[in-house]
């Protein structure tokens, strides 16, 4: 789903809202999440899941897939999902 549609669907939903705010509300929610994860901090949306960084240890045995030579990869940090319990049933039913 791409941020046109999901404004798209807010405001039909919401058509008090004018196009702007409705970008503007989207923008804070990112960029809320983005800080907070720059801060190594979790994100919980309750009955939808966390975000959340994990960090991934440098390798030094790690192949080039063409060569076959042996490269470095440095240590680096991964934005990670779990969903929630809700989420994972309404997915499998």
């Amino acid at each position: 789903m791409s941020r046109k549609s999901i404004i798209e669907k807010l405001k039909k939903k919401y058509p008090a809202l004018n196009h702007s705010d409705l970008e503007k509300v989207l923008d804070i929610f990112c960029i809320n999440i983005e800080d907070a994860l720059k801060k190594n901090k979790n994100i919980e949306l309750r009955g939808f899941g966390t975000f959340f960084i994990k960090k991934i240890k440098e390798k030094y045995s790690a192949r080039n897939p063409k060569s076959g030579e042996l490269i470095y990869v440095p240590e680096k940090n991964k934005v990670r999902f779990r969903p929630s319990k809700k989420l994972k049933q309404f997915i499998n039913k």
